[in-house]
């Protein structure tokens, strides 16, 4: 553990407005890091003593040729191996059944998600199907796992959702298009393999995207209803790791160490949202993608910013605290502060990326806010946000953000 992170973790532990909120800290993901390391999977999942793998990947990571170097990992190791994958980004709930059918004819008894978010939640929710039954929609919410399931590995090969290190699988209604979170501490991956070598291949659009949407989890877990002095640990250290390579990502996409940063901090607020949830930008982000097909972490990421304004009124010394824990821990200097500042400052990271910063960019309609705003009342990530939100003020947001 490097200066700069066991400085925060004292500095978060010393802190009294926190420090006598209860929390229960649940970390069962062990995270395999550094380059390289994806050749390691088969002898990780000899170590979970089984036989025969169910990989889920895409068909992106497929011809970029990740699955098939995790593939020959495991065969080398002498494990029996097959591959699903045809899903797609946001998985929906047919995806997750395509692959519960290969799951059924095969009977793994391993499951390994290669890939994105996408990737990693749809071997989530073929677990929950193949070893519980019934339909995914009986998973929407927390604990609702009756049954053991198989063990998983996750191996992402970008930087953005921390699904790795989440007991959450958000899985689309194929019919409806609402986004369903399901979550159970049975479906924690137990082995996370971070191999930032895997991520230099993500094009410019992909990096910008997840990149962002790793950047709103760890502002927005920093802030939350439900966060301790533990998860404030792991939004922070992700933060500034995060803020400080989001650029030069961009600058220099073949630079290996700003990989490396930016998949270590996403993880780092996956972690962070294991034990902090999310807030209102998620909430706003979810409709979005719903009715206008819009990419989760653009519409993440335009909200954010806004989200940010309407919430300083509560936790301006917050944001004040990561553009002052950016500024010590990285020697940058940062215009502003509070939570002006740092609205100002993320609307540069989506800038810097190319993503848009308006909803009409977007081709949002304003006559749709409305709806817009009543689903996004609904969103289950809107309860954690520190300044309550209901459809009015949700509302008054998206029309700033349009």
């Amino acid at each position: 553990m490097d200066k700069s992170l066991v400085d925060a973790v004292a500095e978060r532990i010393s802190s009294r407005d926190r420090i006598t909120q209860a929390f229960d800290l649940s970390s069962p993901t062990r995270i395999v890091y550094g380059p390289g390391t994806i050749d390691s999977l088969g002898k990780l999942a000899q170590e979970l003593g089984v036989q025969r793998a169910l990989v889920v990947s895409d068909t992106g990571i497929v011809a970029a040729g990740h699955t098939g170097r995790g593939v020959a990992a495991l065969e080398a190791a002498s494990l029996e191996v097959e591959v699903f994958a045809d899903i797609h980004e946001n998985p929906t709930t047919d995806d997750v059944a395509r692959g519960l059918e290969v799951a059924t004819g095969y009977q793994p008894d391993v499951l390994i998600g290669i890939g994105g978010g996408s990737s990693m939640d749809c071997a989530k929710g073929i677990n929950f199907l193949l070893t519980g039954g019934g339909r995914m929609q009986d998973y929407w919410g927390v604990g609702k796992a009756t049954e053991p399931m198989l063990p998983m590995i996750a191996v992402p090969t970008t930087a953005g959702t921390g699904s790795e290190a989440q007991s959450f699988a958000l899985i689309s209604d194929a019919e409806t298009h609402v986004k369903m979170a399901c979550g159970d501490k049975k479906a924690a991956f137990r082995i996370a393999v971070l191999d930032p070598q895997l991520t230099l291949t993500m094009p410019h659009q992909v990096t910008a995207v997840t990149g962002i949407d790793a950047v709103a989890h760890a502002v927005e877990t920093a802030v939350t209803s439900k966060r301790s002095a533990i998860s404030e640990i792991y939004s922070r250290a992700a933060w500034v790791l995060l803020a400080d390579n989001f650029r030069r990502v961009f600058e220099e996409p073949g630079d290996l160490e700003s990989r490396a940063g930016m998949q270590l901090g996403a993880c780092l607020a996956g972690m962070a949202i294991e034990n902090s949830m999310l807030g209102a930008a998620h909430a706003l982000a979810n409709p979005l993608t719903a009715h206008y097909g819009l990419v989760h972490g653009q519409a993440v990421g335009l909200m954010l910013p806004h989200v940010v304004r309407y919430n300083s009124d509560e936790v301006d010394s917050l944001y004040d605290g990561l553009l002052q824990a950016l500024r010590a821990q990285t020697g940058m200097e940062v215009a502003g502060e509070g939570g002006a500042g740092l609205a100002d400052y993320l609307t540069g990271l989506l800038q810097a990326a190319e993503l848009k910063t308006r909803l009409g960019e977007c081709g949002v309609e304003f006559g749709k806010l409305p709806e817009l705003a009543v689903d996004a009342a609904k969103q289950w990530t809107g309860t954690f946000n520190p300044r309550p939100v209901d459809e009015t003020t949700l509302l008054e947001i998206y029309n700033h953000a349009f």
